[in-house]
């Protein structure tokens, strides 16, 4: 099995809706892109990879793809580790960390997912190493960015129909009302709420005090399941002192672009949950490193996955081969994740079932290429200028 050829591929879709404030600040015309890549091998079969690069950067991610396949045509498929160090090789010197990491993720997934249809089995499998998976992974609900309590009631709704008995939402530390109101409405229905205070990128960073207080005026309601994404850049070295402070599991990781990084933090004690994502970390088999450390460190690993369907697909397949026990579930409708899928997903009473599809399940259709083509304008905002900071009074219980 060599490679043959790899091509980069960009689709843009609907996502969410009006009421969804990731859309209304981040996505002004509503569509969001994936950015896959395609490999294929001299036995004509090929396999996708996903990284999350062209939410934001499109054309870098299609240059990179352009600048590394040539470099990769003609070496075998099957020889993983010697496929990562090519592509480290070639991106290490002047994206060690960043963009190119989104490229190796993708590359890397696409071989696994390749070789798994060449083989008949699926990628778990192959990732597993004789090891036995689980036979099905509890989901949370990550969702929660609604404008309203209308909104917001509606996802509770959704998650309780389908079994899923935890929802992480976005709740920033001056957004205690919005808090409240979802941690006391979820509990009458037997859910419980995570909270992403989405500081990953934040500068400056909120304080290990601001996080004491948040939780501090969250007294009296049900308690918070975990923090996610607490701190800056500039504040990283807080995290150990932030978890002896609080009794609240401390989880991030999604944007740390190598394993390296990941495992040193969580050696350090930076998290009670580590969460990896295959579509930066640099592929699969550097998330399955990560299960690797946690169960030598009782660290839980629990994946994040928030792009389209290969990027669900690759994580998930990483968390049954790593035993893992709680996944991701992205709640904002986008069809780029079904439409990519070869079956919908198996998720009953709360649970996603291990699939036996080849490979990651996965597939790319020339008739999907034409319905979701890449739109220009389907480019996620950094600078939204038209932030409203809500009244608490719109929470009010």
């Amino acid at each position: 099995m060599k490679i043959t050829s790899i091509r980069p591929v960009l689709l843009s879709a609907p996502y969410a809706c009006d009421t969804n404030l990731e859309v209304r600040y981040h996505l002004p015309t509503g569509y969001r892109t994936c950015g896959l890549v395609e490999v294929c091998l001299d036995n004509g079969i090929t396999g996708l990879g996903e990284g999350y690069l062209p939410v934001f950067a499109p054309h870098v991610f299609e240059s990179i793809v352009r600048l590394v396949a040539p470099h990769m045509i003609g070496t075998p498929a099957e020889d993983f580790a010697a496929s990562y160090n090519r592509l480290c090789r070639i991106c290490d010197y002047w994206s060690f960390q960043g963009a190119a990491r989104h490229i190796t993720s993708a590359v890397m997934s696409a071989l696994l997912d390749a070789v798994g249809k060449t083989k008949g089995v699926p990628a778990w499998q192959l990732l597993a190493n004789g090891a036995a998976p689980p036979e099905r992974i509890a989901l949370y609900g990550s969702g929660g960015d609604s404008d309203g309590p209308v909104a917001m009631a509606q996802e509770i709704d959704l998650l309780q129909g389908m079994g899923i008995k935890l929802f992480k939402i976005r709740a920033r530390n001056h957004e205690v009302a919005k808090a409240r109101w979802v941690l006391h409405e979820a509990a009458d229905k037997g859910i419980s709420i995570g909270i992403d205070m989405t500081q990953n990128l934040a500068r400056p960073s909120q304080s290990i005090d601001d996080i004491v207080r948040f939780l501090a005026e969250l007294e009296g309601m049900p308690g918070v399941a975990f923090l996610e994404e607490t701190f800056g850049p500039e504040n990283l070295t807080d995290f150990p002192q932030l978890r002896e402070r609080i009794d609240v599991p401390v989880t991030g990781g999604e944007i740390v672009t190598t394993a390296e990084e990941l495992l040193a933090r969580m050696d350090a004690g930076f998290y009670d949950w580590a969460q990896p994502d295959a579509t930066v970390l640099g592929g699969p088999h550097e998330v399955m490193r990560c299960f690797e450390a946690g169960k030598r460190l009782g660290v839980r690993v629990v994946v994040h996955c928030w792009g389209a369907g290969v990027c669900q697909m690759a994580n998930y397949h990483a968390a049954f081969a790593g035993s893992a026990d709680l996944a991701e579930w992205p709640m904002p409708t986008y069809p780029l994740r079904e439409a990519l899928m070869v079956e919908p997903l198996p998720i009953k009473d709360g649970f996603l079932t291990r699939s036996d599809a080849p490979g990651l399940g996965v597939q790319l259709t020339p008739e999907v290429e034409a319905e979701y083509h890449f739109r220009e304008d389907a480019i996620y905002n950094c600078f939204p200028t038209n932030v409203v900071t809500q009244d608490p009074a719109l929470w009010a219980l």
